[in-house]
């Protein structure tokens, strides 16, 4: 499946009237490269000005604080990334797929999509892993998703699993889901933030990752 570049759609949301400018458009860019790498705290919106070209009175006319330009790049990603990993396209696409698939196909499909979306939008990736023990807001969000939306689902997946045998019973469900998502997050944060150059096989990583989890919860 390819997934579009999550800040073209960025710049895609909202109506005519609020679509960002171009000059908008280049701050969000800046924005997200140097929060990226130096982060929240170290960036200063003069270092943004520059890399986006601009003035640096242009982003307060847009964005009254830093942070709310932080949020402006978090909240349409937050929607875009968790809602997807957690919830509504995630949950259609992979908890609404037929009820006879095996919990090997349900991984398979959940790891690939979201290896897709993070390999697209690294930068972003790294900006919620960076702020997520520091901004209450985005910790409050993923909570909230992950109870709504996700753990219904996810828990009527594994009990029909143990129903099936392909996990064991002995598993409470709470542990079956804190194992499943330590180990496909735990493998995308170390393929493209802690060792992204490293020589790394994709596919084979992928099948270790599906069988590592299969085999510890058989």
């Amino acid at each position: 499946m390819n997934q579009e570049h999550l800040f073209e759609q960025i710049l895609k949301m909202g109506d005519q009237e609020k679509r960002v400018t171009d000059k908008q458009a280049k701050i969000l860019q800046a924005a997200i490269e140097i929060f990226a790498k130096k982060g929240f705290a170290s960036t200063t919106t003069s270092e943004i000005a520059k890399k986006a070209g601009v003035a640096e009175g242009t982003i307060f006319r847009h964005y009254k604080t830093k942070k709310e330009l932080l949020y402006s790049i978090i909240s349409p990603f937050a929607t875009e990334l968790i809602l997807p990993f957690f919830a509504d396209r995630f949950v259609k696409e992979v908890f609404e797929a037929p009820t006879n698939q095996s919990y090997e196909e349900l991984l398979k499909h959940l790891i690939r999509n979201r290896f897709e979306f993070v390999q697209s939008n690294v930068d972003l990736v790294k900006i919620i892993i960076q702020e997520m023990a520091f901004q209450e807001e985005i910790q409050h969000f993923f909570q909230q998703t992950f109870v709504e939306k996700v753990y219904p689902k996810f828990s009527n997946f594994i009990k029909e699993f143990q129903r099936r045998g392909e996990i064991s019973a002995d598993f409470p469900i709470n542990t079956v889901l804190r194992l499943t998502i330590a180990s496909v997050v735990g493998f995308l944060f170390t393929r493209f933030v802690v060792l992204p150059d490293a020589n790394w096989k994709d596919e084979e990583e992928i099948e270790h990752t599906i069988a590592f989890i299969r085999k510890g919860l058989a």
